[in-house]
């Protein structure tokens, strides 16, 4: 365990309307204004959380929490992404999990991907970062799609890692992608993250005047 750290991340499969894309008309102009399509995936895991060295139990995860706050905010497509086989409520079975992924570059299945990404312009993936990096299942999912020509935007919570390796692991995922910059808020504290999503969202051109 040491060195290892797993931070909040996904409502269950059973949790109603946010399990499923929620999709919104076509709108037109620049990333944030009408025209310009903006897809926000995400990995999350509810249950037994590191917090601040110990555990606590969430019925929602921080990567969920995160997600909805920025759906709140901009114009968005919000996809959960859901796990073939779910990852344990306990803390430290997936901890041992997500390491045996890892050392075996691991692809875990994806119960919903999305049709294709042609109608989006922008992509967020948003997820917990896990021992430096995010999920393989985002390894997944990136690699599933063609990003030529669309911008992809990393966001994390996380314990100490901050956004991790997820830039370069995009970089590598998605080729043809611009990576933008990315938003990393530490999972203790992602339910006051509302000043620092408003910030960033401005610096990447996604609030609407």
């Amino acid at each position: 365990m040491t060195g290892v750290h797993i931070t909040g991340c996904s409502a269950s499969p059973s949790g109603g309307a946010a399990s499923k894309s929620t999709e919104r008309p076509a709108s037109t102009g620049s990333p944030g204004s009408p025209g310009k399509r903006v897809l926000l995936a995400y990995f999350s895991r509810a249950g037994e959380n590191y917090f601040y060295g110990g555990r606590t139990d969430l019925e929602v995860g921080n990567t969920e929490v995160l997600a909805r706050m920025i759906g709140e905010r901009i114009e968005c497509d919000l996809h959960r992404i859901e796990a073939v086989d779910p990852y344990p409520d306990d803390y430290d079975e997936t901890v041992a999990r997500n390491v045996r992924e890892q050392e075996a570059d691991a692809r875990p299945a994806i119960a919903n991907l999305p049709s294709s990404l042609e109608r989006y312009d922008t992509v967020l993936l948003a997820s917990p970062v896990w021992n430096v990096r995010a999920p393989m299942i985002m390894s997944t999912f990136a690699e599933r799609f063609d990003f030529r020509g669309r911008t992809v935007l990393p966001i994390t919570t996380y314990a100490m890692s901050g956004l991790g390796t997820t830039e370069r692991d995009y970089a590598r995922s998605c080729p043809g992608a611009t990576i933008g910059e990315g938003l990393a808020v530490q999972g203790e504290k992602v339910r006051d993250a509302d000043g620092a999503v408003g910030s960033w969202l401005g610096r990447v051109g996604l609030l609407r005047d």
